[in-house]
């Protein structure tokens, strides 16, 4: 669970407030002045968000700037306070989303951010070319503030309006998945080329990762997904919303046909002793799952969790683009070797991963047969989809442990259908064996036989079935037909006693 952030502001109205002082209207130098006031106030008392410290930067280099017109201050001194401001903002906004394994261009991060290009030029110009002439800073510091006042001021006081949105959207992450698979596959087939396509396999693993960035920063938890939160400690060791909505994309893309699973039946239905993935789909992916884990090490348990939503659930088809969704069924939904594939690759990640995963061993294990539970539970496997397929999983994953075997145990046996029993001769000799067995008595119920009006309920039926001549089949010959658990036709049982 994230903990609460920490803010300067003690209701949302006082960022209201400082909204208008700060954009209602551009000539009044008081209201800029209250503007600068209160967030000098608020950073003496607690971190700003960098939205803030951007803000009080751009008003500050403004208002030297309308002082400096009656004053006479020299030009430098104003670009470079104009410069300042706008390298801080840029490089606050870009510098916290380099969090991947590899490094990307601050252009590509801030097209993600929806910030205008040239701000990122006015930025490399003034840090590492002659300064920009005072008249493009000024503009600049007009479009830093528009950007910030659309990005940060109207979401946070207003999260339920519509943000404006100028950043493109995400690429799929398939056509990389597809070049990764090519390479894989030429380098399995010919180990003599390994070396020589060594760069290209190193090249399109750092693409995978960068995709990672970039799938984070559009992953939509704003107010902070653009990095606007204050840093506090205590969020070290929590989950990541964006990273986990990221793995989730990319493991969508790796459960499709074509990926994990190959296309053609027969290399799905290649038959092992062991349920594990076809060997040469394990030597095509598990490079690609071993690299993500090591810098994703929550990896593992999304992966797993997308492959049992899948068996469990009829997801509709969702585009990368997040905008458009099918509400057709999935052909994949009715292909049990599809299943069956998806179900090996499960079971081989709990294997592989298991034991790494820092909550405790067999967390992953113990999550997949909780899934399992609630679906092979006696009284629901009746409507449910796919049992041979996900009854095959729990055994897979329970096998070795003895505690969890015993509890598949009892939920792989509510999977079997109840099997009608065929009566045999040699059945009626031992039932007629037992029969006998009850029917005798001792001496103290054959003193009742001549007075049955004194005699036990329990002795006299015993005396009484002492005529009787034993179990004998019926069938259709007799006349015999069966009837509903409950409901009585004379002369109409399967078994009878004569």
């Amino acid at each position: 669970m994230r903990l609460p952030r920490r803010v300067p502001w003690a209701n949302i109205n006082e960022l209201d407030q400082l909204c208008s002082w700060v954009f209602m209207d551009e000539s009044d130098l008081e209201a800029r002045r209250f503007a600068i006031n209160r967030l000098s106030a608020w950073r003496a008392v607690t971190a700003l968000p960098h939205a803030l410290e951007s803000t009080l930067s751009i008003l500050t280099a403004r208002l030297i700037d309308t002082s400096a017109m009656q004053q006479n201050t020299s030009s430098l001194s104003l670009r470079q306070n104009y410069a300042a401001a706008i390298i801080r903002m840029v490089n606050g906004l870009v510098d916290p989303l380099q969090a991947g394994a590899y490094a990307r261009s601050i252009a590509s991060i801030a097209g993600q951010l929806g910030l205008p290009s040239w701000l990122v030029e006015l930025r490399h110009a003034a840090t590492h070319e002659d300064l920009p002439s005072l008249e493009m800073l000024r503009e600049a510091s007009r479009e830093a503030l528009t950007w910030l006042l659309h990005n940060y001021f109207i979401p946070t006081i207003n999260p339920s309006a519509p943000r404006q949105s100028t950043a493109p959207p995400l690429r799929p992450v398939a056509p990389l998945l597809k070049q990764y698979k090519t390479l894989l596959r030429i380098v399995t087939r010919d180990t003599s080329l390994r070396k020589q396509n060594q760069p290209d396999i190193d090249a399109i693993m750092r693409d995978i990762e960068r995709w990672l960035a970039e799938a984070k920063l559009a992953a939509d938890f704003a107010p902070d997904a653009y990095g606007w939160d204050t840093i506090d400690g205590n969020d070290v060791e929590q989950e990541d919303p964006r990273e986990k909505w990221a793995l989730e994309r990319l493991c969508d893309a790796l459960i499709e046909k074509g990926a994990l699973v190959p296309l053609s039946q027969k290399r799905r239905n290649i038959l092992a002793d062991n349920f594990v993935p076809p060997h040469s789909s394990l030597v095509l992916w598990t490079l690609l799952l071993a690299h993500t884990h090591t810098y994703h090490p929550t990896f593992p348990s999304v992966l797993i969790t997308r492959i049992m939503e899948t068996l469990l659930h009829e997801r509709p088809n969702i585009g990368f683009d997040m905008d458009v969704v099918s509400l057709e069924a999935d052909e994949s939904q009715n292909d049990p070797p599809y299943h069956l594939a998806l179900a090996k690759w499960a079971a081989w990640v709990i294997k592989a991963y298991d034991n790494s995963q820092e909550n405790g061993e067999l967390n992953l294990r113990k999550n997949v047969i909780i899934l399992l539970a609630s679906t092979l539970a006696p009284g629901k496997t009746e409507g449910a989809k796919k049992i041979e397929v996900l009854a095959a999983l729990l055994e897979a994953v329970s096998s070795g442990f003895i505690e969890l075997q015993k509890a598949s145990d009892i939920l792989l046996s509510a999977t079997h259908p109840f099997q009608s029993q065929h009566w045999e001769a040699g059945d009626l000799t031992v039932m007629n064996e037992r029969l006998c067995s009850l029917m005798s008595f001792d001496g103290e119920s054959q003193k009742y036989i001549n007075d049955p009006d004194s005699a036990p309920t329990t002795t006299l039926l015993s005396a009484q079935g002492s005529d009787i001549g034993g179990w004998r089949l019926l069938d259709h010959h007799s006349g015999w037909k069966s009837c509903p658990l409950g409901v009585y036709y004379p002369n109409h049982a399967a078994l009878s006693i004569v």
